[in-house]
């Protein structure tokens, strides 16, 4: 079994943001990888690892950051293949991290989730995937239905709390 999807981190000290996004590929049974590597301190292994991405059979990248963030958009202008930042909290709440994976040049496209949002980069690389894949469409499909289902649930729930006031 080959990964099809690379999360990347700029150090292991994201893995408590990224480990939701290894956890629902996991749920879905995506073959994925995930190593650590830094834009600023190993620039040539991460110039070297968005250049074979592709040959290595790879179709979806994660790739999270936090504060200067320069990671994802450093995989993207070395890779056809679609990036997803997720900028990772940290100096200033992560709107640091954000605006510095949105902000690409032309022709260098990020797609961007969340501050912290590593399970949503996760859920669009699925839904990238199962474009060309329909067991993964139906796992996916199964996935979302259950989210509504969450919702009727705590609605459900919420019927049973009372207050002097309340009226439903």
């Amino acid at each position: 079994m080959n990964a099809i999807v690379s999360i990347i981190m700029g150090s292991t000290s994201d893995l408590p943001v990224m480990e939701k996004a290894a956890k629902f590929l996991d749920d879905m049974q995506v073959p994925f990888e995930m190593n650590a590597l830094s834009a600023h301190r190993t620039p040539t292994e991460v110039e070297e690892f968005a250049r074979g991405a592709e040959a290595r059979g790879l179709k979806v990248i994660i790739a999270g950051a936090g504060m200067a963030a320069a990671l994802p958009g450093v995989i993207a202008a070395s890779t056809t293949l679609p990036v997803i930042g997720v900028p990772i909290k940290g100096m200033l709440d992560g709107l640091d991290a954000m605006l510095s994976i949105i902000q690409m040049p032309p022709g260098i496209p990020v797609a961007t989730v969340g501050v912290n949002g590593a399970m949503n980069a996760a859920i669009l690389a699925v839904e990238m995937l199962a474009l060309s894949d329909k067991d993964l469409a139906a796992r996916l499909a199964a996935y979302k239905q259950g989210l509504g289902q969450k919702i009727v649930k705590a609605n459900a729930e919420l019927a049973e709390v009372k207050y002097n006031f309340k009226v439903n």
